[in-house]
């Protein structure tokens, strides 16, 4: 147990009031969580500002609050600590209460709009083939070692990520590989982390309902480069547009990655792309990999380029390259009786729906159609909606228009926005069946032998979040349910 006075030494403090020799025996930023000895973080959040739960965490126990504005009045024995930023706060006082667990790993993150999942979840499984002991945190679950935890946000709050990170190091992990969203950037989340490195994918269309501007989400994805150390690498996307930006100021080792550059450190090139997987040439040797489509070109040579940068034998992990396979609801194939393919997919973004069409235009055969499902998410933002439309409706043979997670929108309003993107185009090409269900398994009734249906927007999630209510609903259940009775996976 440590004392408040040692758990703000790192904090730049304004002010202290009362005793600082209290012992805390946990930290926590929701006031209900609040019992005997515990410090409680008041934070400005978008739905409710913390401070005024201050005389609540006291009432029930709280030995110390942190706070930016000082409370009118508190009790004697109740020590209280002003600071500037207490989101900024929580994340060094969560380090300093788990005694900085992201010293004792080698930790790498990764942000970018896409190919986050896929590039933690595949160094996860690399890194453990080559013998070693791994922690992940990603969108789909968090893995200490081969113990599997739920995860509930891409990146957890910054008292979940240490506490996490400390049972990574306690339980042996040399390494851990994690998604870092510009939510957690701005929210400071992962300000108090130690990185070995950093890896940018790219940045295109998205979160604009939170961060409202693309230059403030890129100066999200930016400022997470200019934090890493001096002892870090800082890897990036050449081929992206913003990919050099975010070394401009950063301390790092700076690293490239790329497709179509020849200037980069680490050069890929595709061979040839079927659905069964790729053959690539990446650092002038050819390797055979399972998965597919450019953009898991550019997941795979930013991993192997990872991996070299951590020391890892070049030989063993062109090897091992060859054996990894997608993440859960990533080009997800499923083949059906009837000569159909099912391709479930997370892409919900623009630049991610466009790339995966893109992939399945390439590998078709001739007569081969493509029949596209995809909806967009309620209370997100609303002005990528009639994009997505159009992207897959001329990348598509057919397209119908379906429900995401709704949340609090109605379905019919979130389609209407879609089909602002349709206009104009032959109605005979399209169809909007809100009913997720209803849509996947219109679309495999009208495939014919040898078409390829993609299902967009979901991908690995369980459920349809509807009026705040998780209903059980799984993609590539529906499709196999619908698709045959026997169903041959890849």
């Amino acid at each position: 147990m440590k004392t408040v006075s040692e758990l703000i030494q790192s904090l730049e403090v304004l002010s202290l009031r009362g005793d600082a020799n209290a012992e805390v025996k946990g930290i926590c930023f929701d006031s209900r969580e609040a019992v005997q000895g515990y410090m409680f973080v008041a934070q400005q959040g978008e739905q409710a500002d913390g401070h005024r739960f201050v005389p609540q965490a006291v009432a029930q126990g709280a030995c110390c609050v942190v706070v930016e504005r000082m409370p009118e009045s508190c009790p004697e024995n109740v020590c209280v600590v002003q600071v500037a930023d207490s989101h900024l706060a929580l994340a060094q006082l969560a380090a300093a209460f788990y005694n900085h667990p992201s010293r004792e790993l080698k930790l790498v993150g990764i942000t970018g709009t896409n190919g986050k999942t896929t590039t933690v979840t595949l160094l996860y499984w690399l890194f453990t083939a080559l013998g070693h002991k791994v922690g992940l945190l990603s969108t789909i679950e968090n893995r200490i070692g081969e113990e599997v935890l739920p995860a509930h946000h891409t990146t957890p709050d910054a008292l979940e990520l240490q506490s996490l990170l400390r049972q990574m190091a306690d339980a042996g992990c040399s390494h851990c590989f994690m998604e870092v969203s510009s939510h957690s950037i701005v929210q400071q989340r992962v300000a108090a982390l130690h990185f070995a490195g950093g890896i940018f994918s790219n940045i295109t269309h998205d979160h604009l309902d939170y961060h409202k501007t693309f230059a403030a989400y890129l100066k999200a994805k930016k400022a997470f480069f200019d934090n890493l150390p001096a002892t870090a690498f800082a890897l990036t996307n050449a081929d992206d547009a913003n990919g050099r930006v975010m070394l401009q100021n950063t301390a790092a080792h700076p690293y490239t990655y790329s497709l179509k550059s020849s200037n980069a450190d680490f050069k890929v090139r595709v061979v040839e792309c079927q659905l069964q997987g790729m053959q690539l040439e990446l650092d002038r040797k050819e390797v055979w990999t399972r998965l597919t489509g450019e953009f898991n070109a550019y997941n795979l040579v930013a991993i192997y380029a990872t991996a070299c940068l951590l020391g890892e034998d070049k030989e063993r992990l062109l090897v091992q390259l060859s054996a990894l396979e997608a993440a859960e609801g990533r080009f997800f194939c499923i083949h059906g009786d009837r000569q159909v393919t099912a391709i479930v997919d997370y892409a919900h973004t623009p630049d991610a729906l466009d790339n995966v069409l893109r992939t399945i235009q390439k590998i078709r055969r001739a007569g081969q159609r493509i029949l596209t499902v995809v909806g967009c998410g309620g209370n997100r933002d609303k002005s990528k909606r009639p994009e997505m439309a159009q992207i897959s409706f001329q990348r598509s043979d057919f397209l119908i228009l379906t429900s995401d997670n709704p949340r609090f929108e109605q379905p019919s309003d979130i389609l209407e926005d879609m089909r602002k993107g349709l206009e104009g185009e032959d109605e005979a090409s399209y169809l909007v069946i809100p009913d997720r269900r209803e849509a996947i398994k219109c679309a495999l009734r009208m495939a014919a032998p040898g078409d390829i249906v993609l299902v967009a927007g979901k991908g690995h999630e369980k459920y349809q979040e509807i009026k705040g209510v998780k209903y059980p609903f799984d993609d590539v259940a529906v499709v196999r349910q619908y698709l045959c009775s026997e169903t041959k996976e890849k």
